[in-house]
């Protein structure tokens, strides 16, 4: 892609006047000058970046550009597609459901979408029945797009005529298997997937900037995505349907939601907490625990070694690479744009890496999630 004179001049005026960023402590300058200098090289245009270590968040920073082009800055406040990231919140969902005895994720995927009884394989009908729990940890057999397309119900019932790659259960193949969830949601509640969300989650947890659907205000402050340019090393725009709000927004479970780095600190904070956050307990402490504790057995599972998967979360297994700075059992999910958000139980230490970016390559294999963790490390070491 061509990039114009005039926008190359608009982003040197707005790098020469963008502020310092000043960070809490010498470690927490570590991470933001660190981010300053993937931004340099074109790794991404800005990056919002929070530790939160024992109940307190230790580091919340924002570094650079949320648009290259106009030369708006980065805030802490900036809003972002998470992508992926919203799995582990519909797996909440589920699970407040189950915790009231409305639902289980042994539960037959057919008990509440019908045209599930009938899946079948290439070769013929599916000899194991696909439950809720297949889904949550990607082992249902469905393949393909996350996107939700119509309604969630069109989605859904669409999904359950697709081929299964596999019988349930015998492999890990990431999936749309959480739409389905977020469907089953619905006919257990008899709420839109989206309003149980906003009553159950967002509402008693304050999370105002978590949404599907970002209001005219809340736009504003949304990070634009971008891509490596063929005018190396620049940036291009970049677009996808998430980040597409022209027309209506079908709400999707497996990847839709726009956030904050401190909307998002407050729900791992909360299933940090057992399920509970400022008195307001919005799952119970059995199910989080069900959640967050492997869940695939000896499944080979995930985008980075030694990860493994709980009920709609990754879980750290065997700590290495990019995860080598983190505890066993740590916990999270990363989206398609290189957003990051992970709790380490043993250390008590959430981290949240909030980027826009595409077609740089593997998102949760990033050397940026790697040095991100690893500068977080060194700070909550001092604490």
């Amino acid at each position: 892609m061509k990039i114009s004179k005039s926008h190359l001049l608009t982003l040197l005026v707005a790098v020469l006047v963008l502020p310092t960023c000043v960070a809490s402590g010498q470690a927490g300058d570590a991470i933001a000058t660190r981010m300053h200098k993937f931004a340099g090289t074109k790794q991404f245009s800005g990056s919002v970046t929070l530790v939160a270590h024992r109940g307190t968040v230790v580091h919340l920073e924002a570094v650079e550009l949320a648009d290259y082009f106009t030369g708006q800055p980065m805030t802490k406040d900036s809003m972002f597609a998470i992508a992926s990231m919203t799995k582990p919140i519909t797996a909440t969902a589920v699970m407040i459901l189950q915790d009231e005895g409305k639902l289980s994720v042994e539960d037959p995927v057919a008990k509440y979408i019908p045209q599930f009884k009938d899946v079948a394989l290439a070769d013929g009908p599916a000899k194991t029945e696909m439950t809720i729990r297949h889904l949550m940890t990607h082992t249902s057999g469905l393949t393909g797009d996350q996107r939700c397309v119509g309604s969630l119900k069109e989605t859904t019932e669409e999904l359950a005529t697709r081929k299964l790659k596999f019988e349930p259960g015998t492999k890990w193949q990431y999936s749309p298997g959480m739409n389905v969830c977020g469907r089953i949601i619905e006919v257990v509640s008899g709420q839109a997937y989206e309003d149980f969300l906003d009553e159950r989650i967002f509402e008693p947890l304050k999370m105002v900037d978590t949404t599907f659907t970002p209001n005219k205000s809340q736009r504003q402050r949304i990070a634009k995505l971008y891509q490596p340019s063929e005018e190396k090393p620049l940036l291009a725009p970049a677009s996808h349907w998430i980040t597409d709000l022209s027309g209506d927004v079908v709400p999707t479970p497996s990847g839709g939601l726009f956030s904050t780095a401190s909307d998002l600190a407050t729900f791992y904070q909360t299933i940090l907490n057992g399920g509970e956050h400022d008195g307001k307990r919005i799952i119970s402490r059995d199910a989080v625990k069900q959640m967050t504790e492997p869940q695939t057995g000896d499944l080979v599972t995930g985008f980075t070694p030694g990860s493994c998967w709980g009920l709609g979360w990754c879980i750290v297994r065997e700590p290495q690479g990019v995860t080598q700075h983190v505890s066993a059992g740590t916990f999270g999910h990363g989206g398609a744009f290189g957003t990051q958000g992970w709790v380490d139980p043993k250390t008590q230490t959430i981290y949240v890496l909030m980027i826009q970016r595409t077609k740089f390559g593997n998102s949760d294999g990033s050397d940026i999630r790697g040095e991100f963790h690893r500068l977080a490390k060194l700070m909550t070491k001092s604490e």
